[in-house]
């Protein structure tokens, strides 16, 4: 029986590869793959050399139609081509050995025009010459270098000016559209996050008016508090790790208030990692759940821990922040039944499909929010992973 898939991981590393062999800012593929894309791309240019020379020399139709003339020339022309494509790929090389790579995105458009041209086109300037040298050896330079030698080295320079040009031109259109459609997301998702919690809260008060007047009150006072410390910072796109815990912290003294000795927590996290670059409201939902469905359905309450570390994921340093709690657990949560508070529902899970989407919009697979039991019935993790970031960057 014949394998119809096997060609598929085949095709998939080569579609890899060649997007990482035409950005600069991707890893480079493996050494096998540069030179297959060279001599490919070399053969490209060899044909585009060759229609050009017989534009500009053929004078007959038998001119055109003679394959032995077709076969000299591009032979001839995929040498030079194939030096000036090498030339090119070890003149980039060498720019990013000596300068990196970390400049690339901060430039503009058109400065990555006059970069990503640049470097061909001195490329094609020597390469060209040296394959002229390699094919015709002791031919004097000038004798090789015909009219139509020369014409066809500068209408391909121009051509590759072009094409470069509007490949980037392009691909920058490409990138501020998507920019400009994450941050509307963003904003989206983070306007739904401020009624949502809001909501949850007022919910926890309207509880408490008829069963302790004194201590609704006193919990609203303790919600103008928070609010005058929060609502500021949630219209902004940044924020801090440190600014995000002072936050839990009054949130979970805000919560205190209705739950009284049944709600304890820690907040364990080394002040090194309060400049840390965090979007507003991520670690709210996830402390709010610790609370919500963790601890205030049992009967003795519990413990909400917050930890923090600097992590490696994939070689790269990421910020992971964790709530832990010591409740029931995800599959007592689960089989509990939805209630209606306040006229809507409780609101379970959206906060959490909020937060993944918010995350997906901002950091695409870069981040992580993951979920896990600490055992059976001895409560639930949530950690959250993104991109390391200090606040002065972001």
């Amino acid at each position: 029986m014949t394998n119809t898939t096997a060609p598929k991981p085949f095709i998939a590393a080569m579609g890899a590869s060649w997007r990482s062999w035409m950005d600069a800012e991707a890893p480079p593929p493996a050494i096998v793959w540069q030179l297959f894309w060279g001599a490919v791309w070399a053969g490209g240019f060899a044909l585009a050399f060759t229609l050009i020379g017989f534009v500009a020399t053929a004078r007959t139709i038998g001119d055109w139609l003679d394959p032995h003339s077709w076969a000299i020339w591009l032979g001839r022309n995929y040498v030079v081509a194939a030096v000036i494509t090498f030339m090119i790929q070890g003149l980039f090389k060498l720019c990013f050995a000596v300068f990196g790579t970390a400049w690339l995105p901060k430039l503009r458009g058109w400065q990555r025009t006059l970069f990503f041209s640049g470097i061909p086109l001195l490329g094609t300037a020597i390469g060209w010459p040296i394959g002229m040298r390699i094919l015709y050896g002791g031919v004097p330079f000038e004798v090789a270098m015909t009219s139509g030698t020369v014409v066809s080295m500068v209408v391909v320079a121009l051509m590759i000016s072009l094409l470069f040009h509007l490949y980037f031109s392009m691909r920058h259109k490409a990138t501020r559209a998507r920019e400009r459609a994450n941050e509307a997301q963003l904003r989206l998702l983070q306007g739904q996050m401020e009624p949502h919690f809001l909501f949850n809260t007022l919910a926890n008060v309207i509880s408490l008016v008829d069963a302790d007047a004194p201590r609704a009150r006193h919990m609203l006072e303790a919600l103008t508090d928070y609010l005058r410390a929060s609502l500021g910072g949630l219209r902004h796109d940044d924020s801090t790790l440190a600014v995000e815990l002072d936050l839990a912290r009054r949130y979970l003294e805000l919560m205190r208030t209705r739950m009284g000795e049944r709600l304890r927590f820690e907040i364990d996290v080394d002040d090194d990692l309060g400049g840390c670059h965090l979007m507003p409201l991520v670690l709210q939902p996830l402390i709010e759940n610790a609370v919500k469905h963790g601890l205030e359905p049992q009967v003795d309450g519990g413990i909400v821990r917050v930890k923090a570390a600097r992590v490696k994921v994939a070689g790269r340093d990421a910020l992971q922040v964790c709530v832990e709690d010591d409740g029931a657990g995800l599959e007592v949560v689960a089989r509990r039944p939805r209630h209606t508070v306040a006229g809507g529902p409780d609101g379970h899970g959206i906060a959490l499909a909020n937060l993944r989407e918010r995350l997906q919009a901002r950091f695409g697979a870069s981040a992580q929010l993951t979920l896990a039991e600490l055992g059976s019935g001895a409560g639930t993790r949530a950690c959250l992973v993104i991109p390391w970031q200090p606040a002065v960057a972001a």
